[in-house]
């Protein structure tokens, strides 16, 4: 890894201000609503980062993180890693800017979120998942030129993605727990620091599916670990293979626990959203919901983060289907 890296620090609300600000004309200022669900279970209220422009929060970093490129830097032309939501969402900043962009795409990729990239005009390298975690990590690859913008552990980009506490804060402030969804972190991080910024008593807690679940046996562990028993699933927004320390120092001052689900109980939120509220959610998007109905969280008012919706409509409904 280069040593030129900044060090790791706290994101400060007025950073997170001003990347509001910044964002504002791109991104969707999305709609939070209240989860029908009856007696019995828990208050539950959805963020739903699936209606932003590319049906994912990954806009409010990339977009942010873009904005603040140097022009020498931007002349380079970007590129990022992405199992496709990081990829839109630097893709799509990338256009407007005007900016030439390039995305080491995990070959598993489902094919709505590929088909997406190339419509943005990113150029797409398709590489294997352990190929594009050491990329992750290494923060290059052999032949992709120009300025790497890391899809999570990126100051600017966590910035972005921290507007969105601003407006959970805004729309519900009875909340008593928030549950994000973790895949390199980046997102829990941004939220987490928005929020505890404000209200640091609401609880944060990140959601992983049972088949990679590195953060959680970090924060059992008390330090980054590598998930050994890894499996790819239909979860392929979140869960990694492991925490990256820098990524590691960032959650600790800001998540107060994780909370882990079956692939069954992810479906199963997936298809509780469909019925009840009609919204077409992927499985790390539907991560929260499952945590928050394992009652770990609690009883609410629970903030679930639906981070996107970019799934394979024919997967879907084999998924819920089941």
């Amino acid at each position: 890894m280069p040593t030129t890296l900044e060090a790791v620090r706290p994101i400060e609300l007025s950073e997170i201000r001003e990347a509001r600000a910044r964002i504002a004309d791109t991104i969707v200022r999305t709609p939070l609503i209240r989860l029908e669900l009856g007696p019995g279970y828990p208050d539950v209220r959805l963020k739903l980062e699936n209606l932003q422009p590319i049906n994912a929060y990954k806009l409010r970093g990339a977009a942010n993180a873009v904005a603040m490129l140097s022009d020498s830097e931007r002349k380079r032309g970007v590129w990022t890693i992405s199992a496709g939501n990081a990829g839109q969402g630097v893709a799509y900043a990338a256009r407007r800017a005007g900016v030439p962009c390039t995305v080491v795409v995990i070959e598993t990729a489902p094919a709505s979120k590929v088909e997406r990239m190339k419509a943005l005009g990113a150029k797409l390298v398709p590489v294997p998942y352990e190929v594009a975690w050491k990329a992750l990590d290494e923060r290059s690859f052999p032949g992709v030129e120009g300025t790497f913008v890391h899809p999570f552990d990126d100051h600017n980009f966590i910035a972005g993605h921290a507007t969105m506490g601003l407006e959970i804060l805004e729309d519900a402030p009875d909340t008593v727990a928030v549950i994000a969804s973790i895949g390199g972190g980046g997102l829990i991080t941004g939220v987490g620091s928005a929020i505890k910024a404000l209200r640091p008593d609401i609880k944060i807690c990140g959601a992983e599916p049972e088949t990679a679940a590195p953060a959680a046996l970090s924060f059992a562990k008390g330090s980054p670990q590598v998930f050994k028993d890894w499996k790819q699933s239909f979860v392929d927004g979140a869960g990694g293979q492991s925490v990256f320390p820098r990524m590691w120092d960032r959650m600790k001052p800001v998540v107060d626990g994780y909370i882990v689900v079956t692939l069954e109980e992810t479906k199963k939120a997936m298809r509780l959203m469909a019925e009840k509220a009609r919204i077409i959610s992927e499985g790390a998007g539907a991560l929260p919901l499952a945590a928050a109905l394992t009652g770990k969280a609690g009883q609410g008012p629970i903030v679930s983060i639906v981070s996107g919706g970019n799934i394979d409509l024919k997967k879907f409904s084999e998924l819920i289907g089941d």
